[in-house]
């Protein structure tokens, strides 16, 4: 199968490309902390942005997988001047609108929009740094949802576990 050239525009986000796993750590006043698993696939089709899908699941005490949490699909486009759209939409009905910049490995975003349907929660924005560390993607995840303002809620480091292999759709 023919992989697609990178798109030039996005070699400042290149290093994401491909399939990640890990583990991490939750929490918010509004719930217990917790572990969990999560899988990461940065993809591309030779056009001017990344493809982005995040799966959770919830791990007991002795890393097990329990069972799913959060989903996340959307894109990534690289603008000049090392600034970045990101466009996330969540199954339980909040779509997202992040920006910020690229800096060498390490990506700063902030929410721009916040869109919720009818019967999402209460979300009102979130901040998230995600940085290449020794091959590892670390990532954090602040969030200001449900009354409470912007604060810590998940980090994870995840290892690259294989190279991106496109749809053959």
């Amino acid at each position: 199968m023919d992989v697609p050239e990178l798109h030039p525009d996005l070699e400042p986000i290149a290093f994401l490309v491909g399939r990640w796993e890990g583990a991490g750590v939750g929490g918010y006043p509004t719930i217990e902390s917790f572990n969990f698993g999560q899988e990461i696939v940065f993809g591309h089709n030779g056009k001017p942005f990344l493809t982005y899908t995040s799966r959770t699941w919830l791990l007991d005490e002795a890393g097990a997988k329990v069972r799913p949490l959060g989903t996340e699909t959307g894109f990534w486009r690289q603008l000049p001047d090392r600034q970045l759209e990101v466009c996330l939409s969540h199954p339980t009905g909040i779509v997202e609108i992040y920006v910020g910049e690229v800096v060498f490995h390490k990506i700063e975003l902030h929410t721009d929009v916040v869109a919720r349907t009818a019967t999402a929660k209460e979300y009102t924005g979130g901040h998230r740094l995600y940085g290449l560390v020794n091959g590892n993607l670390m990532w954090a995840y602040d969030m200001a949802a449900v009354g409470q303002g912007l604060q810590s809620h998940i980090s994870a480091e995840l290892k690259r576990v294989g190279d991106f292999v496109p749809d053959t759709d």
